[in-house]
């Protein structure tokens, strides 16, 4: 298993990403009581031309069980866009060399911040145990909360 840049001019690549990410975010989109996350609004085009630069996480077997996407921002902050694994490789550490593989590309930047829908606690746990606070949380639909989290570096 290995981190791969992944690109999305790759039409294969693009196909597994995009299938990918329903998978994980329709079950989220339960977890929250929220259909309308906006990864799950995605045609393979609209997906092609988001501007994120994505990490995906391969099996053995060459399938695409995890990624993560981010996007650098003027303000010397990364963005954590996007965080998916497929749910038939839950608790298998995933997730966790996904966000160690984004801050060993993406060292000592000045903040880094991350949203997630407010209920989706193994979410919540991760990003706290990368040492993320929240610092914001937004009603986007009637009893749907989304928490932003910041985590600051301690190399200003």
């Amino acid at each position: 298993m290995r981190i791969q840049s992944l690109s999305l001019s790759d039409l294969e690549t693009l196909g597994q990403l995009w299938r990918l990410q329903h998978v994980a975010y329709r079950l989220e989109a339960e977890i929250i009581g929220f259909q309308d996350i906006p990864p799950l609004l995605d045609t393979m085009e609209t997906l092609q031309n988001c501007g994120e630069t994505f990490y995906g996480y391969v099996d053995e077997d060459g399938e695409l069980i995890g990624a993560v996407a981010v996007a650098e921002e003027e303000t010397d902050t990364l963005t954590i866009t996007r965080m998916m694994v497929h749910p038939d490789h839950f608790r298998k550490g995933i997730a966790v060399a996904l966000m160690t593989h984004v801050f060993e590309q993406y060292p000592d930047l000045p903040r880094y911040i991350v949203s997630t829908g407010t209920l989706n606690q193994p979410a919540v746990n991760l990003y706290t145990k990368f040492g993320f606070k929240p610092v914001e949380v937004v009603q986007i639909a009637p009893g749907v909360e989304l928490t932003t989290f910041h985590k600051d570096s301690l190399h200003k």
